[in-house]
């Protein structure tokens, strides 16, 4: 079993928000993450699919886009992005899955094998270009969240298991400063962190470690519309 990811699909079946108006890098976008995931994935394989999956405000459209990856081979794992405004109730979302190779976490977690993939949105964190003071609160509230996910893994968790954390957001700033959320990631032995939200020619880095950490940024344009093997 190989673990993918890609994140920030942004798509608009229902909705007339084309990608392709923030230059034409995104033009056919989602023709060319799925010739690449056919290429890479095989039935066996999960894919982690880090928020911000679909423009569309209401459920209906929002599933309308995540029914759109059901041709596509492996098991689907996703997390709620900033723009997901068609993830309300977990509940709603997960009795509205295409089919049981869809996963939709959301304070707590998902086991493969030997693989355990615990996720939730996560906020802006201080020291990033979109933090301002009245981020703090969420900012706590989603570390919580994390809280929650991490007290799930300890029930599923064996010896010897992968853990992945799936986050939307970055979890920590430009300077790699601690944060809440890298605290909590150490605190219990992640070993990798997968995330996005980040788009356009700013710096920060697609790898990195931190505190034996492995970070890795996987939204789409950002990794040329390709998956980024994670294990």
């Amino acid at each position: 079993m190989k673990v993918w990811a890609i994140s920030d699909l942004h798509l608009s079946g229902l909705t007339d928000k084309p990608m392709d108006v923030f230059g034409s890098g995104w033009e056919g976008h989602f023709e060319k993450i799925k010739a690449d995931w056919e290429e890479k994935v095989s039935e066996g394989d999960v894919v982690l699919i880090g928020g911000d999956t679909s423009w569309g405000m209401k459920l209906e459209e929002g599933i309308y886009d995540v029914a759109s990856l059901a041709p596509l081979p492996g098991k689907k794992v996703f997390i709620r992005g900033n723009h997901d405004y068609w993830w309300n109730a977990i509940s709603r979302v997960r009795a509205h899955r295409p089919d049981d190779t869809f996963y939709f976490l959301q304070n707590d977690c998902v086991k493969f094998g030997s693989v355990v993939i615990a996720g939730s949105r996560g906020w802006a964190v201080p020291g990033s270009a979109d933090y301002t003071e009245h981020d703090e609160a969420l900012y706590r509230r989603e570390a919580e969240r994390f809280k929650l996910a991490f007290h799930a893994v300890k029930k599923v968790r064996g010896e010897g298991d992968t853990l992945i954390a799936l986050i939307h957001y970055p979890p920590f700033n430009v300077k790699k400063e601690d944060t809440l959320f890298t605290a909590l990631f150490e605190e219990n032995g992640v070993n990798k962190a997968v995330f996005g939200h980040l788009h356009g020619a700013g710096y920060f880095p697609l790898k990195c470690e931190k505190e034996g950490i492995e970070y890795i940024l996987t939204s789409c344009d950002k990794v040329k519309f390709s998956l980024v093997q994670i294990l």
